[in-house]
């Protein structure tokens, strides 16, 4: 892969999200909850920085330190004299920016590791002269010496993140291997201790068997008597040949600051669930219990349309190698009351639009729990990036049996996708203009069905510990193979641990099929306001969208390992083999040269074949995504999935070339400039703003942690250092 593609361009997009009149209309007391809730946030956002490299913490506090002593203006001022180009410093903000976005040196979105777009001895140089070397040299020194080699470097293993040989992982310690990871799973399976809050640190001894930490994340450490039913864990176990320590204290002093917070926004809470809801995420924190956090996402799904809406935890495991670790995240949000009218008409028509999905009625839930469904404007999204759309909690049992949440982002769909024609890639000119109008619409059509109907529809066969199956053997049959069903899940597998590295992508592309399949529906078109030609254009336009997805997401696919890098980049190539595969000139691929002399590829859609050829083949494509996940058939799962991802060169779509040509004319992904909150004596909570450039993105992290910058990095320094040595021999030597 070459160097170019682990650079964020100088003309990198950065939005604003505007939650201004949102946040205005708000209570004194609403506004108070959601301050304190976004400082729970801010605080555990630091959290994805030792979640992502060895060396994020260091570079993320000496970027901080550096431009919180000289603002990005008056840094100019000196990178100037120094000798620094315009475009230099540029390069240097967009680094810093991207930094402070993805949570670490990262992408949150592909996974491969960016770096400077400046020479380093100019970045050495502009650090050794600056404002907060000569107030601190020998702490700004030893953050360079920590992080100045590996910000740059791209060793093959460096490039992208992942386990043992194939990548990065801070889940993970160096030596760990993916069967090790297996085995964990299983270890974590026996003792019913779920894997989203843990790391897994391994130490081998050629006298011992080999020893297994797993580390928990909470506020407490092993010797405390918070949550006597977790401490029953804190052990060590011998398991097929292993020992595993069971810990905990994982971020301790970031999730004593989040506690810290929660605490403070319970004196604001609406009502009885919202209140019980942070109790038990304040246990969780403290303790480390995933049971408890399960408990309070349980309220937080009883608490229906709430004018401020919020969660936080550890809660995606997209970039777990393994895919059972969750990534922290903390939102907090305010309600748009016009689109969540819309998404309620949604889920008031949702029972009938299941009984549309092309699976039997037994392969769906029982009963379709009516979630809420809202609308809302983001003031907080703390983590390492932020969708248009959620659906959680990501609990198994809870989904199947309690319900879920959906939540679409409003202010992020908003600015997220908006495209210059002129940067348009790939498709025919008659279609471009059609595309920028209504691709905006479409997605949030899109977005509507994945959410709602993709990720809530389908029911998973289980038996529990006591032999109890939730449905009858003896009636439900394969759709498949016409014959009873074999396999279902047992005791206390779920969907993340049976399907591992699949489980994820998996997922967002049965829901993606799902919204494609749905969106034909009129009355859903409808209930969207789109009626009669608007409603066609629309339509056509999500199924375009969902063609060109799957050609640029070949850009996430690394060739020296064969791995996808993003989960929905690799759902929506899947797609595209499914489409590409139902044939009659549905969809045309074809390699070109632009107008530049540079290789090039067009994509159509026949729009007269989407339901003659497009929607039957979804329609069966769909079915058996179901049947195998309902069955926890990963074998089936897993071959097919496999075999709709494989990039090849074979004629006549050559996607490994294509992949090239995807490359050299990817535009790089947005980030977003994200207000603070402030109090001050009995006032109400101030909204602070910033502007839409890598400067303004970069002084709204200055200002977060006004009371306790100092403490703040001086604790993400020590939580480095304290597993520095299971990455490094010598290990990370930061003095605060």
């Amino acid at each position: 892969m070459d160097n170019c593609h682990h650079i964020l361009p100088n003309d990198t997009g950065i939005s604003s999200l505007d939650c201004r009149e949102a946040f205005q209309l708000l209570l004194k007391s609403e506004k108070l909850y959601a301050h304190y809730l976004s400082r729970a946030s801010w605080y555990g956002g630091l959290i994805v920085l030792l979640q992502t490299s060895p060396e994020s913490p260091s570079i993320y506090v000496l970027l901080i330190r550096l431009f919180r002593a000289q603002g990005p203006e008056e840094l100019k001022g000196l990178a100037t004299s120094l000798g620094l180009t315009e475009d230099e410093y540029q390069a240097l903000l967009i680094y810093s920016a991207g930094i402070f976005a993805n949570m670490g040196n990262y992408k949150s979105f592909g996974d491969t590791k960016f770096i400077p777009n400046l020479c380093k001895e100019k970045l050495k140089t502009l650090v050794w002269n600056s404002e907060a070397f000569r107030q601190h040299p020998e702490k700004m020194e030893s953050l360079w010496k920590n992080c100045g080699e590996l910000m740059y470097s791209l060793l093959p293993r460096q490039k992208q993140l992942g386990i043992g040989e194939k990548g990065i992982s801070t889940y993970f310690s160096k030596n760990c291997t993916m069967k090790d990871a297996e085995l964990a799973q299983k270890f974590l399976d026996s003792k019913t201790i779920s894997a989203y809050n843990t790391r897994l640190f391994k130490t081998e001894d050629s006298d011992e068997p080999c020893c297994f930490e797993v580390r928990l994340a909470s506020a407490a450490v092993n010797d405390s008597d918070v949550d006597t039913d977790m401490s029953k864990k804190l052990k060590s176990f011998e398991f097929k040949g292993a020992r595993f320590e069971v810990t905990r204290g994982d971020y301790a002093p970031l999730m004593k600051k989040m506690v810290e917070n929660l605490q403070k926004a319970r004196a604001y809470t609406a009502n009885t669930h919202e209140e019980q809801m942070l109790e038990c995420y304040i246990k969780s924190f403290l303790s480390g219990s995933i049971e408890a956090h399960k408990e309070g996402s349980r309220h937080w799904i009883r608490d229906k349309g709430p004018i401020v809406e919020s969660y936080i935890g550890f809660i995606e495991s997209y970039r777990d190698p393994y895919g059972s670790r969750g990534e922290f995240e903390g939102f907090v949000a305010i309600v748009n009351k016009a689109m969540s009218a819309k998404f309620s008409q949604l889920v008031a028509s949702a029972e009938e639009l299941l009984k549309e999905l092309p699976w039997p009625r037994a392969f769906e839930k029982d009963a379709f729990l009516k979630p809420d469904f809202t609308s809302l404007d983001v003031l907080t999204f703390a983590g390492s990036g932020i969708p248009v759309g959620i659906n959680i909690p990501n609990y198994d049992d809870i989904r199947q049996m309690e319900g879920f949440k959906n939540v679409s982002l409003g202010n992020v769909l908003a600015v997220a996708y908006s495209t210059e024609k002129e940067k348009l890639t790939f498709l025919l000119e008659e279609d471009k203009d059609l595309y920028i109008k209504w691709k905006g619409p479409s997605f949030e059509v899109q977005v509507g069905l994945h959410e709602l109907l993709g990720h809530g529809s389908g029911k998973l066969f289980l038996q529990d510990e006591k032999g109890i199956l939730n449905f009858e053997k003896s009636t439900v049959i394969n759709p498949e193979t016409g014959e009873h069903i074999q396999s279902w899940y047992k005791g206390s597998e779920t969907w993340d641990s049976k399907f591992s590295t699949i489980a994820s992508t998996y997922e967002e592309c049965r829901a993606e099929c799902v919204g494609l399949y749905l969106c034909l529906n009129k009355e859903v078109l409808r209930i969207f306001g789109h009626e009669g030609a608007e409603a066609e254009d629309v339509m056509y336009v999500n199924w375009l969208n969902m063609v060109r997805a799957g050609v640029l997401g070949l850009e996430f696919y690394t060739t020296e390992t064969k791995q996808w890098r993003q989960a929905h980049m690799q759902a929506r190539f899947v797609i595209l083999r499914v489409l590409l595969e139902a044939g009659e000139g549905l969809v045309s691929l074809q390699h070109t040269v632009g107008k530049d002399g540079k290789p090039d590829a067009l994509i159509t859609l026949d729009r007269n074949k989407i339901f003659s050829v497009g929607k039957p083949a979804v329609e069966r494509f769909l079915r058996r995504l179901q049947v195998f996940k309902s069955t926890a058939d990963v074998e089936g799962g897993r071959a097919m999935y496999e075999y709709y991802s494989a990039v090849t060169e074979d004629e006549p779509y050559r996607f490994l070339t294509l992949r090239e040509t995807v490359l050299q004319r990817k535009e790089a992904r947005k980030m977003f400039v994200q207000a603070n909150t402030r109090v001050t004596g009995d006032e109400p909570p101030q909204l602070l703003e910033y502007e839409s450039s890598a400067a303004g993105l970069i002084q709204s992290f200055v200002d977060r942690f006004p009371e306790d910058a100092d403490e703040i990095e001086c604790h993400l320094l020590e939580l480095q250092q304290s597993t520095a040595h299971f990455w490094s021999s010598t290990g990370l030597q930061n003095k605060g």
